[in-house]
């Protein structure tokens, strides 16, 4: 674990921490069929709401919404993806996180700008201050009601994106939650090196991204069994569906990476003064692929808000 240490003033009132849950290092690999598993199946299965696609336009930009609607909710949760910034990954874990709010809270998650099924921004790219100021502006647009406080759950980069969004809105927003704020975390990695080398390189990036597109072209039986023969046999069907109809595009992947790119060039190692979770249950960063996964961290989430928010309310 690296050093954190306030280096940025504390936002409004103090009793607003800013949790957030770091995966185990030593867990990084995925896990067996477990009671945990077990448990997430189970209430999926019982599940009788189900999230919808809503494209709606945030500052001339389109933009998918993933939505949950309460009827009579006490709070609205925004969550903020991470890169990949595509909803339809999160479709477990937010119809997860509903039923475990017991339809007290609206859910809305926000997808990034180009980074959707269709090509509807014609190969722009746009930077990690591009995406926050998108949150921002659909937070003034589409959530104006002032009695109905807002809670952010940010996952990797939306950690980041929804503190700066945090930051700039804090009489709206109630409550920040972060996820697995992977370069807070994995500074240095192999990984990282990798991805910083690719992501310099305009010619590298656009090489990728026509290989990657090119099996959007196979029929998609074809591209469901390469997804999963390729990313893990583990991966819920929600994910190879997200993988297949979003992330096999070449728009989609440039912006990934022009993307990851400028968070190298923005992002230090520092973070505020934060309550800090260690997940132990052997889920990876990229936990919204399995069923298990998303609802772990969905009752991870249910239960801050419950304690922080709504028994406050």
């Amino acid at each position: 674990m690296i050093p954190l240490h306030a280096s940025i003033p504390s936002v409004s009132c103090v009793s607003r921490l800013f949790p957030l849950l770091f995966c185990n290092s030593r867990a990084m690999s995925t896990p067996s069929y477990t009671s945990s598993q077990m448990d997430g199946h189970t209430l999926l299965s019982k599940r009788r709401k189900h999230a919808s696609i809503r494209l709606c336009s945030v500052s001339s930009f389109t933009t998918e919404l993933l939505e949950m609607h309460s009827e009579d909710p006490s709070l609205h949760v925004l969550f903020i993806p991470g890169n990949p910034g595509v909803v339809s990954f999160y479709k477990d874990f937010v119809e997860a996180l509903y039923d475990l709010l017991e339809g007290n809270a609206s859910i809305t998650a926000i997808g990034y700008i180009s980074q959707t099924r269709k090509n509807w921004e014609r190969g722009n790219l746009f930077s990690l201050q591009d995406q926050i100021n998108h949150k921002v502006n659909f937070i003034g647009q589409e959530l104006q009601n002032k009695d109905i406080p807002i809670v952010l759950v940010g996952h990797s980069i939306g950690s980041y994106i929804s503190l700066e969004t945090f930051k700039r809105l804090p009489q709206q927003v109630q409550y920040f939650i972060g996820l697995y704020p992977f370069l807070m975390l994995k500074t240095k990695s192999s990984w990282q090196s990798i991805l910083e080398i690719i992501t310099a390189s305009q010619i590298l990036s656009a090489s990728i991204s026509s290989i990657i597109a090119l099996l959007g072209f196979f029929p998609i039986s074809v591209s469901r069994f390469l997804v999963r023969k390729l990313l893990g046999q583990s991966w819920s069907s929600t994910a190879v569906e997200a993988t297949c109809s979003h992330l096999l595009q070449y728009h989609t992947i440039r912006n990934v990476l022009y993307l990851t790119l400028t968070e190298f060039e923005k992002i230090s190692e520092q973070a505020p003064d934060v309550a800090l979770s260690i997940e132990r249950e052997g889920h990876t960063h990229s936990f919204c692929c399995t069923e298990a996964g998303s609802v772990w961290v969905a009752r991870y989430v249910a239960n801050l808000i419950k304690d922080r928010v709504l028994s406050s309310s």
